[in-house]
């Protein structure tokens, strides 16, 4: 990847339907050029896919947490991971360092559905407990990806 390929991946970011023309020529290429370069971004697996954001709050899913979750002994990532899939609320985790062993970042349409996910994590035969924060308002929310 070079200066050029970089250029593309951020304009694609900030707008993904932007045409190969446009994007030409802001990068200084043409768009058969362009398409050429995004077409290899893709076949490398640079470029993962092309998706939209759709504001969680129009499917409902306004009720957002984010949970430490705290497990008994050493569990592999492959076991939360598995354990974590199995609830549809679930829409971002990973493992981290300190006293937790995860960060799960959930979304329900509303409390007693948060409640209900919170419940499926915590049914899970290695979860000890977990310790949740309720978001009431989102200040800063970027894309990198």
């Amino acid at each position: 990847m070079d200066t050029l390929d970089h250029s593309i991946l951020d304009l694609l970011r900030q707008n993904a339907r932007a045409g190969y023309g446009d994007i030409g020529s802001v990068v200084g290429l043409s768009a058969s050029a362009v398409k050429r370069r995004v077409d290899r971004l893709v076949a490398d697996k640079v470029i993962r896919s092309f998706t939209i954001q759709v504001d969680p709050a129009v499917d409902g899913m306004s009720t957002e947490a984010y949970v430490e979750l705290f497990c008994r002994g050493t569990v592999a990532p492959d076991e939360l991971l598995r354990i974590l899939s199995g609830v549809p609320e679930v829409v971002d985790a990973g493992t981290i360092t300190g006293s937790a062993d995860a960060m799960v970042h959930i979304r329900a349409r509303d409390i007693p559905g948060l409640e209900a996910a919170l419940e499926k994590v915590r049914l899970a035969p290695n979860v000890d407990h977990t310790r949740s924060a309720i978001v009431l308002s989102r200040l800063i929310h970027r894309s990198i990806g």
